[in-house]
C-alpha cells in the first residue's frame, strides 16, 4: 500500500478542457511513468468569497493541514500499539466501508473519467458555506476527537500501569515483591503467644540459616523452619517463636544477613486484592477493546475530513494560482521514488501556465509555493502523507 499520495490541480487553458487534458495526462503517465496510479480528484464549486479572505485562508491551511494530519497519524499509531499488544492480526483501515488506499486510489466512474472514491459530502459541508467556515468546522471537529483520545488513553494508560505495578511487585525477588499468593493459611501461626516470622534467606545461606535460627534468640520453636518458595536469588522460609521474642529475633537475623518480611496474612485482605486484581485485568481489556474500536471508527473520521480538507485547499490555492473562474483538473497520484522526477516533469509540461517557464523544479531556483509549499511548480501540489 502506498503511504505517500499527491493532490494536484492543472490549470486548464481557454482552448482546452478538463476532460481532455486529462486524457493527456493519463497518455503520458502511462507512456513515461506507467507504475503511477492516477485517478481523478473530484471537488466541487465552492464559494470562493473574497481574494483577501482566501489569502487571508491560505496562510493558516497549512498549519491546520499539520495539525488534521497529526491527529490521523496519532489514531493510527494507537491503532498499531492496541493491536501489537493484543496479538490481533493488524486490520485494514477504512474510510466509509472502502480501505484508507482505496478510498483515495479506487476508481469510481464518472462521466468523464475514473475518479478515487472520494465523494464531497454536501450534507457535513455545504458548498455554499464560506471557504472559512468549513475549514473551521473540519478543524474543531478534529480538535475534539483529539481531545477524546487523549482522555480515553489517559484512562487505559492509567488500568494498565495499576496493572504493570501490581505485576512487577509479583515479579520482583523475594526481597521485594508481594508475598499474599506464596502464604497460605495453614503456614502461619498466630496466637496470642506464638507468632510465624517469614525470612528471606540468601541462596548460598540456606545452610547457614538451617543451622542458626534456633539459636539466634532464646524463645524459638525448635524445627519451626519451613521452606515456602524460591527464586534464583533467595529462599522463602517460616519459623515461628514467642510474639514477645520477634522483635530481637528480627534484630539477630538481620545481623547475619536474613531479611524479615513484615508480613500479616488476613483473608478478607487476600480476596479483596485478588478481586481488585481481576477486576483492573478485566478493566483493561474492556478499555482496550472501546478504544480500539473507537480508534477506527474515529480514524476514517478524521481522514474523511482530511480528504475534505484537502479539496479546499486545492481549491483555494488553485484560485489564487490560475485566477477566476475556477477552470483546473484535480488529481490523485501517487508516483513511486524513481518515478516522481518524470511525473513532476510531465506535469509541469502540461501546465500551460503563463509564467510557467518562471517556475522552476530543480535546487537552483523556484518560488515558495502557496500555502507554505516548500517545492515551487508551476501548478497546484500538495502531499498526503499517510503515515
Amino acid at each position: 500500500m502506498a503511504t505517500r499520495y499527491w493532490a494536484v490541480s492543472l490549470p486548464v487553458g481557454q482552448s482546452s478542457s478538463a476532460s481532455s487534458l486529462w486524457s493527456r495526462l493519463q497518455e503520458s503517465i502511462s507512456k513515461q511513468a506507467f507504475d503511477t496510479p492516477l485517478y481523478r480528484f473530484s471537488i466541487p464549486n465552492l464559494r470562493i468569497g473574497t481574494l483577501d479572505s482566501l489569502l487571508a485562508l491560505s496562510d493558516d491551511l497549512l498549519k491546520s493541514n499539520n495539525f488534521i494530519e497529526g491527529v490521523s497519524h496519532k489514531i493510527r499509531r494507537q491503532i498499531e500499539d492496541l493491536e501489537r499488544v493484543s496479538g490481533v492480526v493488524s486490520s485494514s483501515l477504512t474510510v466509509d466501508g472502502v480501505p484508507v488506499d482505496s478510498y483515495l486510489t479506487r476508481q469510481r466512474r464518472g462521466e468523464i473519467g475514473l475518479f478515487c472514491r472520494f465523494v464531497w459530502d454536501e450534507a457535513k459541508y455545504p458548498t455554499m458555506s464560506p471557504l472559512r467556515d468549513i475549514v473551521d468546522g473540519i478543524h474543531v471537529q478534529i480538535a475534539k476527537i483529539e481531545d477524546d483520545l487523549k482522555v480515553r488513553v489517559a484512562e487505559y494508560n492509567n488500568v494498565r500501569s495499576q496493572l504493570n505495578a501490581n505485576n512487577r511487585k509479583q515479579a520482583g525477588s523475594l526481597a521485594v515483591r508481594d508475598l499474599s499468593n506464596l502464604v497460605k493459611p495453614q503456614d502461619i501461626i498466630a496466637t496470642e503467644h506464638l507468632s510465624t516470622l517469614l525470612a528471606i534467606v540468601p541462596k548460598y545461606s540456606q545452610k547457614d540459616w538451617l543451622s542458626s535460627y534456633e539459636t539466634l534468640t532464646t524463645y524459638v520453636v525448635p524445627r519451626s523452619s519451613k521452606k515456602l518458595h524460591e527464586d534464583s536469588e533467595y529462599v522463602l522460609y517460616t519459623v515461628t517463636l514467642f510474639s514477645r521474642d520477634a522483635d530481637n529475633f528480627r534484630t539477630k537475623a538481620r545481623e547475619r544477613n536474613f531479611q524479615i518480611r513484615d508480613f500479616e496474612y488476613n483473608s478478607e485482605t487476600q480476596e479483596t486484592r485478588k478481586q481488585e486484581l481481576e477486576k483492573l485485568m478485566q478493566d483493561q481489556e474492556t478499555l482496550k477493546s472501546s478504544l480500539l474500536q473507537w480508534c477506527y471508527t474515529c480514524y476514517g473520521e478524521v481522514f474523511s475530513s482530511w480528504m475534505h480538507f484537502c479539496a479546499v485547499r486545492v481549491f483555494s490555492e488553485s484560485i489564487l494560482r490560475y485566477g477566476l473562474p475556477p477552470s483546473f483538473l484535480s488529481v490523485v497520484l501517487s508516483p513511486s521514488l524513481k518515478s516522481e522526477k518524470k511525473v513532476r516533469s510531465i506535469l509541469e509540461a502540461l501546465c500551460n501556465s503563463s509564467n510557467s517557464t518562471y517556475w522552476k523544479t530543480d535546487d537552483d531556483g523556484g518560488l515558495s509555493g502557496f500555502g507554505g509549499d516548500s517545492d515551487a511548480h508551476p501548478y497546484v501540489s500538495f502531499t498526503i502523507n499517510l503515515i
